[in-house]
């Protein structure tokens, strides 16, 4: 059987470099245990790799996601959120005295300083003077 190249996959990938991460992400999968979707032949891991993407038995798109997932060091996951009915059962408060809430403004307190310990929390932010002991 003839050598894969790079000219029999540039089709169904159309960057070379793209097409080079995605063959050798998956000829890692291959030596980490992965099964293969044809036949081996005695070709070694990235060449299996590129005649998988050649002969379209895996999808480009799904290789790249793969690629992109195992890349990432923090997964974010999108969590629903919780749905305002079992707040409201969860927490016993009742809709009506959320509407009695929204009546009434909200009042808001501020802590208060003097002008003299405003300036002595600044002067212990001052910067030690420097010294030749250094």
């Amino acid at each position: 059987m003839a050598r894969v190249t790079v000219e029999d996959c540039i089709d169904k990938v159309d960057n070379r470099f793209e097409l080079v991460l995605l063959a050798s992400h998956r000829a890692r999968q291959i030596s980490q245990g992965a099964s293969i979707t044809i036949d081996r032949d005695n070709d070694k891991n990235p060449v299996v790799a590129l005649r998988e993407i050649a002969d379209e038995t895996l999808s480009p798109d799904d290789l790249k996601e793969d690629l992109i997932h195992s890349l990432q060091k923090h997964v974010e996951v999108d969590e629903p959120e919780p749905d305002p009915a079992s707040l409201i059962a969860a927490g016993g408060v009742s809709v009506a005295a959320d509407q009695e809430d929204d009546d009434q403004p909200e009042t808001v307190t501020f802590d208060q300083m003097s002008e003299e310990e405003l300036l002595a929390g600044i002067e212990g932010l001052v910067p030690p003077e420097k010294s030749d002991d250094y």
